[in-house]
């Protein structure tokens, strides 16, 4: 009984021994997590200034268009008619540059309504018509 009962002790050493052991790791470990919650703290504020910094992009995005738009309407870019079309002006004496409408269908009598159509939308886009 006595042998059994040592070895029963020393079992219970053993595990305690072993529990120890489990404890200490599992405070370390402990540490451990805490330094990681820390890091994500620091995260959640870095992203509040990401936000800063994306509503300061999109407000000079704003404000480029804006400039964008007036520079457009001061100063517009030149826009062009196919060269078909201004070969077919110039064969009826019509220079390039704003043109009377009247003089324009004129020119273009002899071509067909979808064709005249076609010339016209042309010239409205580049400007060309007054």
């Amino acid at each position: 009984m006595e042998k059994q009962e040592r070895g029963i002790a020393e079992r219970l050493e053993a595990a305690t021994a072993l529990l120890e052991k489990t404890l200490s790791w599992l405070e370390e470990r402990q540490s451990v997590l805490s330094g990681e919650v820390e890091r994500i703290t620091a995260t959640v504020e870095q992203s509040k200034r990401e936000e800063e910094l994306a509503e300061k992009l999109a407000a000079a995005e704003r404000e480029l268009a804006e400039v964008k738009a007036a520079s457009a309407v001061l100063n517009p870019l030149r826009k062009t008619v196919p060269a078909a079309t201004s070969e077919m002006l110039a064969k009826h004496g019509i220079a390039e540059g704003p043109m009377d409408v009247r003089t324009l269908d004129a020119a273009l009598a002899g071509l067909s309504l979808e064709q005249r159509i076609a010339v016209k939308s042309q010239l409205l886009r580049a400007g060309g018509i007054a």
